[in-house]
């Protein structure tokens, strides 16, 4: 039996978080990461082996900061977690024992029951080096490929996929809009928009019916009684948690949410945290269960979990859910609640939107126009959601808004707020994009209380 004070159970980026964590916080203490993958792919840069990197070799997470931080890495896989002895029993006999322990073994590709899913060159979505090698090299020889979901990550393979030579791409979307599910109207329509001037076609409102063919997919047939040709079928509608493990241990699970834990990421056995995609989730701000399984929510999990293994004294804020993408020239952002998901959960919301070169003068080369949205909580004034789209700034554009809306800003702070401009980097202080659109909220906001 191996002894170590703390254990860490998955290698991606929740894994490796905590385990940097831990050593910062607790120098003194032996740490072990066991993980079953020899090569720990990065889950956010899968869709750009299809494109713009040239092999899935070039998306890998190094293990450099595991050795760098003195950390114990083991390849192999858990089979068995015994809570009562403390211990964890892997694939090859060897066993761990443990004074804490984190759980982070991620999540696995969800799956439609639709036949004809298991034909050959019908993917899902795999963090394995073996699998996308396979699925980038049916792609380099397709004509055809469907990508089956129009959220964040089937949009980014279909962009991608669309870069090889001769190569048509169509997405299916059974919602109205895509990315539908993070983004209102505004985002989603110049998304469209810019997939279909980049020649991807785009079918929203649209449900699969069934991939066919004999061995080998050949077409895919749509609710509206069309067939669309396919060589390739890439399934992008997301993820469940991986939660085998921690059930088969006796830990409360859901299916569907995750490994519970508490506002610490503590499971239900007090020993045992959990932090990642396997991790249930609270959204904000209503504290509803709720899927945001990011890597940037993940690995914020992990280093609370890590802060915590000597003793509780940090707490996980409900995750707020921060996302952006880019396609062609065409980044987008969003955070927080959408208008219509506001709505659904009865909060009376007043949006606002306001748009600007992000350079000033507008007759500076590269300049392009970058847009917010806002939404408001009209009996506070809180901001509880707001989207973005321009160019690359979008990244950190929406990483702030993200940041206004964790601190609870209303609109009349942020207005006021202090801010940077220079010619060559953002708009002008005149038409700054996000005071412009709080000023407008709290001027409506202040005049519907006189």
């Amino acid at each position: 039996m191996t002894n170590t004070d703390y254990l860490i159970i998955g290698g991606s980026a929740a894994g490796l978080a905590a385990g940097i964590t831990a050593r910062q916080y607790y120098p003194d203490s032996s740490i072990t990461l066991i993980r079953k993958e020899e090569n720990v792919v990065i889950p956010c840069g899968i869709p750009y082996i299809f494109g713009t990197l040239d092999s899935p070799d070039q998306n890998l997470i190094p293990d450099a900061p595991l050795h760098n931080n003195d950390i114990d890495l083991v390849i192999d896989k858990v089979e068995d977690i015994d809570k009562e002895e403390k211990c964890v029993k892997t694939s090859s006999g060897e066993v761990f024992s443990y004074n804490k322990l984190i759980i982070a073994t991620g999540s696995s590709p969800l799956e439609i029951p639709i036949p004809g899913v298991d034909l050959e060159n019908v993917f899902t979505v795999e963090k394995d080096l073996d699998h996308l090698n396979k699925m980038l090299d049916a792609v380099e020889e397709a004509t055809d490929v469907v990508v089956i979901g129009g959220g964040f990550m089937g949009l980014e393979f279909a962009d991608e996929c669309n870069k090889q030579d001769d190569t048509n791409v169509t997405v299916v979307e059974r919602l109205p809009n895509v990315l539908q599910l993070a983004c209102d109207e505004v985002i989603s329509d110049k998304v469209e928009a810019k997939l279909m001037e980049h020649g991807v076609n785009v079918l929203t409102n649209t449900e699969v019916k069934e991939i066919n063919g004999d061995e080998s997919v050949e077409s895919v047939s749509i609710g509206s009684g069309d067939v669309l040709d396919a060589d390739v079928v890439i399934m992008g509608i997301g993820v469940k948690p991986s939660v085998d493990l921690a059930r088969s241990a006796g830990l409360k699970t859901s299916g569907k949410h995750g490994i519970w834990v508490d506002d610490f990421m503590r499971t239900s056995d007090e020993h045992v945290f959990a932090a990642g995609d396997c991790a249930g989730k609270r959204g904000y701000p209503s504290g509803e269960a709720r899927a945001v399984r990011l890597a940037s929510v993940a690995t914020t999990e992990a280093r609370v979990a890590a802060t915590n293994l000597g003793g509780i004294r940090q707490r996980m804020e409900y995750p707020i859910g921060i996302f952006s993408t880019k396609f062609g020239d065409l980044a987008v952002g969003a955070a927080g609640q959408t208008e219509k998901d506001a709505r659904k959960l009865g909060i009376d919301i007043l949006t606002t939107e306001a748009s600007a070169c992000d350079r000033h003068p507008g007759k500076l080369p590269e300049c392009t126009e970058l847009g917010v949205k806002l939404i408001f909580a009209k009996d506070t004034g809180l901001i509880i959601g707001g989207q973005a789209y321009g160019g690359s700034s979008i990244g950190e554009m929406i990483n702030f808004i993200g940041a206004l809306i964790q601190h609870k800003m209303r609109a009349d702070e942020i207005f006021t707020f202090q801010m940077g401009t220079h010619p060559l980097l953002t708009a002008s202080p005149v038409a700054y994009q996000l005071t412009s659109a709080a000023q407008k909220a709290a001027a409506e906001l202040s005049n519907s209380r006189r």
